[in-house]
């Protein structure tokens, strides 16, 4: 037998999850300006939920995603989210040669792999063991196109992919040996940032953005302020998605042209917050 591979090999998206996909394509594609590939006339009738791929350039993509078939085991687990949590940040997916040999060795690291899903291509982690995050394990390349350019007019907002997912935790050393030992990636020691006030480390899987891993240490400190309330309200989880920009202020007057306006997030330099009433519950900053 053929060796197989083994480990993460990266972070190719992180899904967001709405009551409706419609207004979502339209978000993604008009007011942020940025490429979306629709699946909706697509006959992948094994998958029971409405798909779309948003994908700018670099960083990880953004995949969009709202219920259809209630029988199906993929619309059950966004309606159960939904049902739970509201719209917002659903799963993080990281990619691995094969998803099935790479849940025995996660489980065996003490992460709780759930069966296979019904129609599924990857494997589950719940999010009880990876400090509130649903985790999604596909085949490597699980997503390869087509990718098409974003629109190129005068608005073009300048946008990325995701650079970077936020995961809000109660303690980073914790939160760290999860993603390093137990993901086997690669993971910062964890450092007091006392302009943001919080303690943080961060996780570089070998291809898409950034995982960094913060707790709340000096609560007078906007940043540290809002992590800890998040916790205390919501509990652990993915608590903001950054995209990139090689101009900050042009990307702000871009938006704001398309309807979608931005604020600078309070303690955080140099970054941007795009109104949530426009983010299908999820936070997304631009950096």
């Amino acid at each position: 037998m053929s060796s197989i591979e083994k480990g993460i090999t990266g972070m190719p998206r992180i899904a967001i999850a709405s009551r409706d996909i419609a207004p979502m394509v339209e978000t993604f594609r008009n007011k942020f300006g940025l490429p979306v590939l629709d699946f909706r006339d697509l006959d992948w009738d094994t998958f029971g939920a409405h798909l779309a791929m948003c994908t700018p350039p670099g960083g990880s993509n953004i995949e969009l995603m709202a219920p259809d078939d209630p029988a199906a085991p993929l619309s059950q687990s966004l309606q159960g989210f939904l049902d739970r949590r509201g719209e917002g940040h659903f799963a993080l997916m990281l990619e691995a040669a094969n998803p099935d040999a790479e849940a025995v060795d996660l489980a065996g690291r003490g992460l709780k792999v759930l069966p296979t899903m019904r129609g599924a291509a990857g494997r589950d982690i719940h999010p009880s063991s990876t400090h509130g995050v649903l985790i999604r394990v596909y085949p490597t390349n699980s997503f390869s196109g087509p990718y098409p350019d974003p629109a190129d007019d005068e608005n073009a907002t300048g946008l990325t992919g995701i650079k970077r997912v936020i995961i809000a935790v109660r303690d980073v050393h914790q939160a760290a040996d999860t993603y390093g030992r137990k993901f086997a990636l690669n993971v910062s020691q964890p450092v007091l940032d006392a302009e943001r006030g919080v303690q943080s480390a961060t996780c570089v899987p070998p291809t898409g953005g950034e995982i960094e891993l913060v707790a709340a240490r000096d609560t007078d400190t906007p940043f540290a302020d809002a992590i800890d309330q998040f916790v205390a309200t919501r509990g652990e989880g993915m608590y903001a998605l950054v995209l990139g920009t090689d101009d900050l202020e042009q990307t702000k007057k871009a938006l704001a042209a398309r309807g979608a306006n931005c604020t600078h997030v309070p303690g955080v330099a140099d970054t941007l917050e795009v109104d949530t009433e426009a983010t299908f519950g999820g936070r997304f900053w631009v950096a």
